[in-house]
């Protein structure tokens, strides 16, 4: 459990009523006789020092409104400089840098999109650092520059970014967003930078250190990223928590992957990343081929699988055991059905360049299905049926 150790609620002030003293009843021992305790501390598991008095108010959840932009990307707003420019940004667990496209840029994929102008902010800093970064399907190169962030209402200053200089490959080419906000661990960002949410939280302007995501399914509102706090009314059940097994990447230990009770990969365990800048559930090419083969799909082009829509209701879940919890995904989230009537499924295999080859990628299709809090005091990550009323 989140918080072990630390989660303890103060009692009461006793009260004097002349002679003997007595002894209001605590709220845990309370809860305790009504066997409510342990609901009520996974339901509100994120700051130890939350219940130093009876008139506690939960923090201050920051919300940034995110645009679905049909189950393929999830972005939101931030602002650039002094005075602010706007760019449009998928916030990505999978890497650790903010850039955004320069005037300095002559790539085809930064043209039509909001441009950062340094020259138009008092407030930007330049630098000698260089930034390149490698994506599945490109590149970024560029300068480091620092400016003033803001998301939502939250102002980091002297935030290091990416003022890109090139794109190359399918990085950008056909992509709704000017940039990508990494939020990652700091081991992942580029020399001399620092990222966005530890810069935040370096400048107190959040209350815990956590951010959550809930994604909406095919729906183009309704999806927001939490920063500094998070809200339960956008979950159902209780957050299971699982400790990051390498501080890089939200990675995690997965112990295996079923459907109908049988293993159908990761069979002697395996690693799983929790991505938000991935719409789709990667892995090893070989047990990519076994679950396609398993939910009926035929290989199309493009590396695509399609499966027949009329036979999706008769589909199992498929079960990710994650630290011992089930996390079943039901055949509508690893399917989507396309405009044109033809439904394709989540899985992909990774190219065969990847780093990454014996690892699994949950990207938005498992994201969607539960909410989902990035703890970073504690290198946890907690899970919940996301609520599907929003």
């Amino acid at each position: 459990m989140k918080w072990l150790g630390v989660l303890g609620l103060v009692a009461l002030s006793e009260c004097l009523v002349r002679i003997p003293l007595v002894k209001i009843k605590s709220i845990r021992e309370t809860l305790r006789e009504k066997n409510m305790l342990r609901d009520y501390l996974e339901k509100y598991p994120y700051n130890p020092d939350r219940f130093l008095n009876a008139y506690y108010q939960p923090p201050q959840v920051n919300r940034e409104p995110l645009r679905n932009h049909l189950d393929m990307a999830y972005v939101g707003v931030i602002t650039i400089g002094t005075p602010p420019q706007e760019f449009k940004v998928v916030f990505d667990t999978g890497s650790a840098d903010l850039w955004v496209p320069s005037i300095y840029c002559n790539s085809i994929a930064c043209s039509g999109r909001n441009i950062f102008k340094p020259q138009l902010s008092s407030t930007f800093v330049d630098s000698k650092w260089r930034m390149k970064l490698r994506y599945g399907f490109g590149q970024m190169s560029g300068r480091v520059g620092y400016d003033t962030i803001r998301i939502a209402d939250l102002e980091a200053k002297n935030q290091g970014f990416g003022l890109t200089r090139k794109l190359s490959g399918d990085l950008m080419e056909f992509s709704v967003f000017d940039g990508i906000l990494g939020l990652g661990f700091p081991s992942l960002a580029t020399k001399e930078t620092m990222p966005v949410f530890d810069n935040m939280w370096e400048q107190g302007l959040l209350a815990e250190k956590v951010f959550a995501f809930y994604l909406s399914s095919r729906k183009e509102t309704g999806s927001v990223l939490m920063l500094g706090g998070v809200d339960p009314t956008y979950y159902s059940g209780k957050l299971h928590w699982v400790p990051v097994s390498q501080p890089s990447y939200w990675q995690v230990d997965m112990d295996r992957i079923t459907m109908n009770g049988t293993v159908i990969a990761c069979s002697n365990g395996c690693q799983a990343i929790f991505d938000t800048g991935n719409s789709m559930m990667t892995g090893p090419s070989n047990s990519v081929a076994y679950i396609q083969h398993m939910i009926r799909a035929t290989a199309t082009f493009g590396d695509e699988y399609l499966v027949h829509c009329d036979t999706i209701n008769t589909l199992s879940d498929i079960v990710f055991v994650i630290s011992g919890f089930d996390f079943p995904v039901p055949a509508s989230a690893y399917t989507q059905e396309e405009h044109s009537g033809l439904c394709y499924s989540n899985f992909e295999s990774y190219h065969s360049d990847s780093p990454l080859a014996n690892t699994w990628i949950l990207g938005d299709a498992f994201l969607r299905v539960y909410f989902s809090v990035f703890d970073r005091a504690n290198n946890m990550i907690g899970l919940a049926p996301a609520a599907s009323s929003l």
